[in-house]
Formats: structure tokens, C-alpha cells, sequence
């Protein structure tokens, strides 16, 4: 896992831990012939607050897929399998940030504008910093139940993913 991560996040991610800032709650992998792990996403589970109400987010985390293994649909098999475990579930969205849209943007996902407030936290030092209040231009959704996104403020109750 950890060697998966490095790989396609070599600049920032930790070199001693399979996580970012926190461990997800549930991951997809994809494993190959030679049973080496070429794709994975990771998925956290948590209420947030959009305008004053409570919403049931999955999140998706570190969505990775080894170079030589890119461009072949593991990333959007990845995202419908994600898709299809939160269907007929208490989950309003799919949530995830991204700097590169364009796989999540081909995939359904939708970028909004939402004033976001969440504990930031210090990865290398495991510590809490305050809170971040802020619009992010990486925030992605996908509408997966009855409730509709609306713009305004999103408190993500926790850690950004």
C-alpha cells in the first residue's frame, strides 16, 4: 500500500505511513495478475454540515492507480464500485478534493462553490492546528440520494480529505 501511495503521490505524501493526515474507513484495491497492488481508494464516512443541516457524505480519498496501469478504466471502475456500494445507503453525497478534475468531471462528479470550514491538521506531527475556513476550488460532489447541493457554507465537521 504504502509503496502504491508513494508512487503516485511521490511530493507529498508521508514516507512512513499508508495515510495521509487519517486512516480511511474503508479502501478498494485492485490487485494485478502477479497479485501487486496497482489502483486503491480510500473512503471516510461522516456527517458534515451544509447550511445549517446535516448531510451523509462519503468520502474518497487518495484515488490512485500505478502509472503504467493508468488509462486503461481502473480509476473510473474504482469510482463506480464507490458508486454502487452507496447506493440504497444513508449517504447524500460523494465528496473528494481534486487538482485534477478531469477523471471525477468524465465520472459524474460535479465541482460546486462552498465556503468550507474543517481541523486542520498537522500531518507530519499528528496535531490539531485550528480550524480552515475557506472556499476550496478543489471540491468535487455527486448527488448519490434525495438530498440537493446547494452552495453556501460547508462545515466538514473534521479533518480535510
Amino acid at each position: 500500500m504504502q509503496e502504491l501511495l508513494l508512487n503516485c503521490f511521490e511530493e507529498v505524501y508521508p514516507k512512513e505511513r499508508i495515510y495521509y493526515k487519517q486512516l480511511p474507513h474503508f479502501r478498494y484495491l485492485v490487485f494485478n495478475d502477479e497479485d501487486i497492488l496497482v489502483a486503491q481508494v480510500g473512503l471516510d464516512y461522516r456527517v458534515m454540515n451544509l447550511n445549517g443541516k446535516p448531510v451523509n457524505v462519503l468520502g474518497v480519498i487518495d484515488l490512485c492507480v500505478l502509472k503504467e496501469y493508468r488509462s486503461n478504466g481502473l480509476g473510473s471502475t474504482l469510482l463506480t464500485e464507490v458508486e454502487k456500494f452507496s447506493k440504497n445507503k444513508l449517504i447524500d453525497f460523494l465528496l473528494l478534493f481534486a487538482d485534477n478534475k478531469n477523471l471525477y468531471l468524465k465520472n459524474g462528479y460535479r465541482s460546486v462553490k462552498n465556503k468550507c470550514k474543517w481541523l486542520m491538521i498537522d500531518n507530519e506531527s499528528h496535531s490539531s492546528l485550528g480550524l480552515g475556513n475557506e472556499e476550496i476550488n478543489e471540491l468535487l460532489i455527486k448527488e448519490i440520494g434525495n438530498v440537493k447541493w446547494h452552495n453556501g457554507e460547508l462545515d466538514l465537521l473534521g479533518y480535510l480529505y
